[in-house]
């Protein structure tokens, strides 16, 4: 099952998707705010399809209420960094401000020089839940998604703390479809970053250092998850600024960020036009 979430005429949507149309869901709007896997196997669906080219795509969890974002989580990045391995994984938050879907821009602020991509799987949460066993974690998941972790190192590195260069507004591209766990053997899905045509990140997922068990449980130690909630699983090595030379983002690329078996987005990249 993908679900892929979507507006027509401005008004939220979820629906299924069946090849190249999609089956909307009646009477769900979006993901997330109690809505996840239970409401969405149980509702209904409408009798007739839409094309998916008629419709204006949206994050998958437009309004997550956590975005749980994770680093350093692939042996490949952490060598590239310079940093010692960690019992612990490295956490950081976003907000719901910070996404985009896919097919939407990314906006470079002006005040920043060295903005970077991060190709990532996020996965998406469908049951609450409070100290999660790691064996019954994959119980707890909704599905997967592709997303592109934009950061602003400029300002990343201006202190020991990364938010500043983590939770910009619409600088986060979300995957707009949610693949179900039962489509894909993530053991076998490599996830790669394609800018213009180069490839420059790609891994295989099973080379993450912290399982999606494993953060799941670590995560809803200290935060119940709910329905909706977003966990970005980290990027593996080749991000730009670890490149010699570096290699930032620019007004006019094209990045691809795709993992076996789950899907790919694609955003344009612009310039943020600041209001007068």
């Amino acid at each position: 099952m993908t679900y892929i979430s979507y507006q027509v005429n401005g008004t939220d949507h979820v629906g299924v998707v069946e090849g190249n149309s999609i089956r909307p869901l009646l009477d769900v709007t979006h993901v997330g705010n109690g809505i996840g896997t239970e409401t969405l196997e149980k509702a209904e669906r409408s009798a007739t399809v839409i094309p998916r080219a008629s419709v204006r795509l949206r994050p998958a969890s437009p309004f997550a209420k956590r975005i749980i974002c994770v680093g350093l989580n692939y042996k490949s990045h952490i060598e590239e960094t310079r940093r010692d391995d960690s019992d612990y994984p490295v956490l950081f938050p976003k907000y719901a401000s910070s996404l985009i879907a896919d097919g939407d821009d990314i906006l470079l602020p002006p005040e920043g020089q060295q903005p970077d991509y991060e190709g990532e799987l996020a996965v998406i949460i469908g049951r609450r839940g409070r100290r999660i066993s790691e064996s019954d974690a994959l119980d707890h998941v909704l599905g997967y998604t592709p997303a592109n972790d934009v950061t602003i190192r400029d300002f990343q590195y201006l202190t020991h703390q990364w938010m500043q260069g983590k939770a910009w507004d619409n600088s986060t591209p979300l995957g707009s479809e949610i693949v179900t766990p039962a489509e894909v053997d993530l053991s076998a899905s490599s996830i790669r970053t394609i800018i213009d045509g180069e490839t420059v990140q790609e891994s295989p997922l099973e080379l993450m250092i912290f399982s999606i068990r494993r953060l799941i449980a670590e995560i809803s130690v200290f935060t119940e998850l709910e329905p909706g909630d977003v966990i970005l699983t980290g990027t593996p090595g080749g991000v730009g600024y670890r490149r010699s030379p570096q290699r930032f983002i620019r007004p006019g690329e094209r990045i691809i960020v795709e993992i076996d078996g789950v899907g790919r987005i694609e955003n344009g990249v612009d310039t943020e036009v600041l209001a007068r």
